[in-house]
């Protein structure tokens, strides 16, 4: 008899100038595995290698965008070494942190469209996109004070730099559901939408369209900007903007304004 066929973790998928990732663990509601980072990853090397994408979007299939972490990944049999067994620390380290990392990074706008609950490190998932949008029905909840952790994947850091501390702090330590109005009310998220999905990719669609490579400049402008004096933040967008200004989309941008024409960019 053949194997059955095992359903990949993270379904990808490109519409013109847009790719849309989707968690794919539904009866997990989505949540992380170390073979589910690894789809992902796997994911983002498609969409970064296809000149091209020009936007991406991460959604759930189901009714849960992501869970946060699936606890079935440590080790908690009784027995010797369980508490190094058990460390979520390595976990977090070879797979959370280099997930947030390649978003960051990523050369191309991310839109994270929160179709349901976004929990734990799914919350912070959502969060490292540079733009969410979310179902009336999405929620966000820090879970990880109610198994005596601390937000991670970035999200100590995005609670903070999105909400203010008064806040982050309380969300954090209470672990109380923010449900997806309130979410867009407080900054943590952009939007609002019936159909998050339709919503997330005509907006990638747009932004497919826009100079690339100045979009992800921003973004880390914008990111980085707290750690910075405004002194020092001057001089990098005096440098950044000499170097998009050698780019063909800025020369594009600029005779398109000049000849009162809709421009062609080219994301280069």
């Amino acid at each position: 008899m053949s194997e059955p066929l095992v359903e990949p973790t993270v379904l990808y998928a490109e519409h013109g100038a847009v790719a849309i990732a989707t968690l794919n663990r539904p009866p997990a509601l989505n949540s992380f595995t170390r073979q589910m980072h690894q789809d992902l990853w796997a994911a983002l090397d498609r969409a970064e290698t296809n000149p091209a994408i020009r936007a991406l979007v991460i959604t759930g299939a189901g009714r849960g965008f992501c869970a946060g972490a699936d606890l079935a990944d440590f080790d908690f049999e009784p027995g010797p070494d369980l508490v190094a067994r058990a460390d979520p620390g390595p976990l977090i380290e070879q797979t959370f942190n280099p997930t947030a990392r390649r978003l960051q990074n990523l050369r191309m706008p991310t839109i994270a469209a929160v179709n349901g609950v976004a929990a734990g490190a799914g919350a912070s998932l959502a969060m490292t996109c540079d733009i969410a949008i979310a179902a009336p029905t999405a929620s966000f909840i820090q879970a990880f004070s109610k198994i005596g952790l601390i937000p991670d994947a970035g999200g100590s850091w995005f609670l903070a730099q999105r909400l203010g501390l008064a806040r982050a702090m309380a969300l954090a330590m209470t672990g109380d559901k923010l449900s997806g109005a309130q979410a867009k009310e407080w900054g943590l998220i952009w939007d609002v939408a019936d159909d998050c999905v339709a919503a997330a990719t005509t907006l990638a669609e747009r932004l497919a369209a826009m100079p690339t490579l100045a979009l992800v400049a921003t973004r880390h402008l914008l990111r980085e900007a707290s750690t910075r004096s405004l002194d020092q933040q001057l001089d990098v967008e005096r440098d950044t903007q000499s170097a998009l200004g050698k780019t063909a989309d800025y020369m594009e941008g600029v005779m398109a304004f000049r000849e009162k024409r809709v421009p062609r960019f080219k994301g280069c």
